[in-house]
């Protein structure tokens, strides 16, 4: 029986196998076009190797599937999402490498504008994507706590390159800001838990972070008022109507923001000691900086001179000595607000005076407050300025007249009574022939002159300027080279003396050191201490003056030496390496400071200080020594003095000296 119309079996065989080949490969066709899922993908990148099929070698992974999947990524694209050259699992090519921007172009876009882009393209030092957001498979959010971007851990992300030694010598800069604002008020603050300290991505932003020079970066000098008012909004607002705020809005590059005059990266709080803002820093290290000079009075015709007339005042002087109580420049002006004496807005406008001065000197009136704080300013024309400057045209010559005559009165008193005296000392022997007396006088000459020419340079803002009477220094520079080339020939012509002279012979006889020495030293400081009754005694010259005489002989030579390096100090500099130069300059420095000490200390004691000699040893002068003071002080060399010079010798020969005293002698008996 058939129902309805029935097909041949041939025919039905071969519709049904199409039908399965249809089935076939639309189910093919379906699974193709199914994207890999993650879990296939982390069923192998999750594991700490992989093998690969085709060449049998392993590779590291660095995927952690939970630290993806809650991820910023994880949570929202699959793998191949980012990874879209994937169809396949497993894939048989390697991926290409992910560009960030093409899901954030406008962080991208921001990027290779900055400095870290542009340092990236010129010799890849610089950070990229990843330095700062981490692995791209464990990106967290920004406010995650864990996040290497979140607030509190932004500066420890920038630190990681910006603290370390690479960065100084591949982008030529220094670690200095990273370490200052860790010792700031606002790394203080971040290290204790506050929450909106300010960071690094605060001042310099984050993606685009330009240079301080580029109008478009926030720390652009112009732009760094709008910058930290983004935290310190009421201050902000106060600059900006200040004389400083408003000098700033028309464009004048020498007007003051605030990292003029708190710091940059090592702000600190008002009341520390190291404040550049601080009540004691104040005037000298931040506002004087532009009121102290004439650059203000100049282009805009603001006086200067503010600083040396605060520091004149009793407000400046209390304040070098430590005071933290006493008026400073904000105290008086204000410290974001300041603006002109004119404006009726200003602490210092004569109808606000009597309020601002009450703030420490309650009671005052409107006639206390009228005069002039900085009285003697360079341009002012006030009554107290006026009255000032003409005290002192008085006053200074005044004082130069009255000192002169006192000083002139009592040098002919002290002359006098001084060859008096030194006339009723008694038989005197000659302690020091012309010869020896010349040499020493050249000496004294040009020692004199190349300490005081040597001195004025290394320190020219010291008295020693004064000292030089005002040479130029063309003219310092050929006095003190023709001093030093007369002592090198002073110690050329004393080489002479001692190898030449019989009297320069018995010199450095005398004077060569002795293996007593050292025990005469030891016992004299005991004699001196009273641990031992005798005095020791001493031939023609005591250890003292031996080492005087050998350390001016090895002085002399390092400094001659030095000096000539110094002089010639290209031709040196050709002939052997560049440091020998630097280090004659240290080693000729040091031993003038040396030097000079040695004979203030040692020398000037045996001359003007010893109180058996005072007010001096005439020696120097007219070669003569008291015999009595000789004996004492050179006991075992009074054999070879038989005879004394009496006092009115003018011979430099001890023999004819000798003579003539013993006939004085005779015809006084």
């Amino acid at each position: 029986m058939h129902i309805g119309h029935s097909l041949p079996i041939s025919a039905s065989r071969n519709f049904v196998f199409n039908l399965l080949l249809a089935c076939l490969f639309l189910s093919a066709a379906g699974h193709a076009a199914q994207k890999p899922a993650d879990d296939e993908c982390l069923a192998c990148h999750q594991d700490s190797t992989l093998t690969s099929e085709t060449s049998g070698t392993s590779r590291s992974v660095h995927i952690d599937a939970d630290k993806f999947k809650n991820s910023v990524h994880g949570q929202v694209f699959s793998c191949v999402d980012c990874h879209t050259d994937v169809k396949v699992v497993p894939h048989q090519i390697t991926p290409a490498k992910l560009n960030c921007g093409s899901c954030h172009s406008e962080a991208q876009s921001a990027y290779q504008h900055s400095l870290h882009a542009k340092a990236k393209a010129g010799n890849g030092a610089s950070a990229g994507c990843t330095d700062c957001h981490g692995n791209v498979h464990e990106i967290l959010a920004s406010s995650d706590p864990k996040s290497r971007t979140y607030h509190a851990n932004i500066s420890a992300t920038c630190g990681t390159c910006h603290n370390q030694k690479f960065v100084m010598e591949r982008a030529g800069r220094n670690t200095q800001g990273f370490l200052a604002y860790q010792e700031s008020v606002h790394g203080q603050a971040l290290a204790k838990g506050v929450a909106n300290a300010a960071v690094c991505t605060d001042c310099h932003g984050a993606h685009e972070i330009l240079m301080a020079a580029d109008a478009k970066s926030p720390i652009f000098k112009f732009n760094v008022p709008a910058t930290c008012g983004k935290c310190h909004k009421g201050v902000q607002a106060e600059f900006d109507q200040s004389s400083h705020g408003q000098a700033v809005a028309r464009g004048d590059s020498q007007a003051p923001v605030c990292t003029d005059c708190h710091g940059i990266h090592s702000i600190k709080r008002v009341a520390e000691a190291d404040s550049p803002v601080s009540g004691q820093n104040l005037a000298e290290q931040t506002c004087a900086r532009c009121h102290e000079g004439v650059r203000l009075s100049e282009e805009f015709g603001v006086e200067g001179g503010r600083l040396s007339t605060y520091l004149a005042s009793y407000h400046g002087l209390a304040s070098r000595r430590g005071s933290n109580i006493v008026a400073n420049c904000a105290s008086c002006h204000g410290a974001h607000n300041i603006l002109p004496s004119s404006d009726p807005r200003s602490r210092i406008h004569p109808a606000n005076l009597v309020t601002t001065c009450g703030q420490c000197h309650p009671g005052v009136t409107a006639k206390f407050v009228a005069a002039r704080v900085h009285v003697n300013a360079p341009l002012s024309a006030d009554t107290g300025s006026m009255v000032v400057r003409w005290i002192r045209r008085i006053y200074l010559p005044l004082i130069f007249v009255v000192l002169a005559g006192m000083l002139a009165h009592n040098f002919i008193l002290w002359r006098f009574k001084l060859i008096l005296r030194h006339q009723r000392t008694g038989p005197a022997i000659i302690r020091m022939d012309y010869s020896q007396r010349l040499q020493h006088g050249i000496l004294l000459i040009s020692f004199t002159i190349l300490v005081l020419t040597g001195f004025a340079l290394k320190f020219p803002d010291s008295w020693f300027k004064y000292l030089v009477l005002g040479m130029s220094e063309n003219l310092r520079r050929i006095v003190h080279r023709a001093a030093g080339a007369v002592l090198i020939g002073a110690a050329i012509v004393h080489l002479g003396y001692l190898s030449l002279n019989h009297k320069g012979l018995r010199l450095l006889a005398d004077l060569s050191p002795a293996g007593s020495d050292l025990r005469d030293l030891w016992n004299n400081l005991r004699y001196h201490l009273g641990f031992i009754s005798r005095k020791p005694e001493f031939g023609r010259f005591n250890y003292s003056e031996k080492v005087e005489y050998w350390a001016l002989v090895w002085g002399t030579i390092v400094m001659a030496i030095t000096g000539v390096f110094l002089w010639a100090k290209v031709t040196v500099g050709n002939l052997l390496p560049r440091w020998w130069i630097d280090a004659a300059t240290a080693i000729h420095l040091y031993e003038a400071v040396l030097a000079t000490l040695a004979i203030l200390i040692w020398h000037f004691y045996q001359v003007f200080f010893d109180p058996d000699i005072y007010p001096m040893n005439w020696a120097w002068w007219d070669g003569r020594m008291s015999l009595d003071h000789y004996r004492a002080e050179h006991a075992l060399d009074t054999a070879s003095v038989p005879e004394a010079e009496t006092p009115d010798k003018t011979s430099d020969d001890p023999a004819d000296g000798n003579k003539k005293a013993e006939s004085e002698a005779g015809e006084n008996e």
